[in-house]
């Protein structure tokens, strides 16, 4: 019989340490393929392959595109895509960020789930936000195990809260007893076929190719009312179980909190757009309002002197808003410092 032979794992902020932590007590002939996302800037050199293989007994690479997977060996996603099983395929996808981030981690999660749900373990590690949380679902939807690190033992918590909340993971453990557990999984007997959810294949392609199609977005989720952050195109309002999420059919996609998060920064850069507009008419009605005193024309520049006042005015409505804005940002940031540090 089978045993449980993909091992799926989602990391973000502190993920570095907490993989070499992982790595370093697995031995090095587990019998399953180990799966790693991490968010990396795009454009960023990374030597987690020579870091991982350096730290345990596994080696570990970045993926390519249609390789087969081996056991007992490390993949991890490359920067700026998503990385996908096809069966016993690895596969890179180009599709849109999700969750702000490609690599993302739900992307993942969903095509282990629709390939080898009963085969597959998920676990998602110390990060901020609440990428994985929906992948996570899926997975256990799928007859996939599902681990957790433990929040408190979490470098950065919010993601293993996160998923905690929203996909109820069967095992919660930290770090230090994490590879014991792992290990116990793997050699368990895979599960038995379950149903895929609607929409799991889609949406899985959607992170290897690019846009969809909206009649097949009014299949898996409700037309909202809000924008998309990325493309200003209609999103969709997705229910996966307690957790909801919004994707467009471009496929940008967003767990609620994230959609919180972006929606903050684009008030603060729409209120900053209009203060530029406004900046810019003062310095013109300014000008235009000397221009006319030194000709003489006192009634004009009394005309130009009235509006600059009113735009003026303005101005200082849209700077408060601006400060308000930061100010708001600024306290979330003190309070998630706070309750990482506590």
């Amino acid at each position: 019989m089978a045993n449980r032979d993909i091992l799926a794992i989602g990391t973000s902020a502190g993920g570095f340490e907490a993989l070499r932590t992982l790595v370093r007590d697995l031995p090095g002939d587990l019998a399953a393929s180990i799966l790693v996302v991490i968010h990396l800037p795009a454009h960023f050199a990374s030597a987690l392959d020579a870091i991982l293989s350096q730290a345990g007994r596994l080696p570990a690479r970045f993926a390519q595109d249609g390789e087969t997977l081996r056991r007992s060996h490390i993949y991890i996603a490359p920067p700026a895509t998503h990385l996908l099983l096809d069966g016993e395929r690895l596969r890179l996808g180009h599709g849109p960020r999700e969750n702000n981030a490609r690599p993302a981690i739900d992307p993942l999660f969903r095509s282990a789930a629709l390939c080898c749900g009963p085969r597959s373990i998920g676990a998602v590690l110390t990060g901020t936000l609440g990428d994985g949380a929906s992948g996570l679902h899926a997975l256990k939807q799928c007859g996939g195990v599902t681990v957790v690190q433990d929040p408190d033992d979490a470098a950065f918590p919010e993601m293993p809260e996160t998923a905690l909340r929203r996909a109820e993971p069967d095992h919660v453990v930290g770090l230090a007893g994490m590879a014991a557990l792992l290990e116990r999984l793997v050699k368990e007997p895979a599960g038995a076929p379950v149903a895929v959810p609607t929409g799991l294949e889609y949406e899985v392609e959607i992170a290897r190719k690019g846009p969809g199609d909206m009649s097949l977005m009014d299949r898996i989720g409700r037309r909202s009312v809000l924008a998309c952050p990325d493309c200003h195109g209609v999103l969709w309002e997705i229910e996966d179980g307690d957790l909801v999420r919004y994707r467009c059919h471009v496929g940008h996609a967003y767990t609620a909190e994230l959609m919180s998060v972006a929606l903050d920064d684009n008030l603060r850069r729409a209120i900053g757009s209009a203060l530029r507009v406004l900046d810019e008419r003062i310095a013109l009605t300014r000008k235009l309002a000397e221009e006319d005193r030194r000709e003489g024309k006192a009634w004009l520049a009394q005309v130009w002197a009235r509006k600059l006042r009113q735009a003026e005015a303005q101005a200082d409505v849209l700077r408060a808003a601006v400060r308000r804005v930061d100010d708001s940002a600024a306290q979330a940031a003190q309070q998630n410092t706070a309750a990482q540090e506590g």
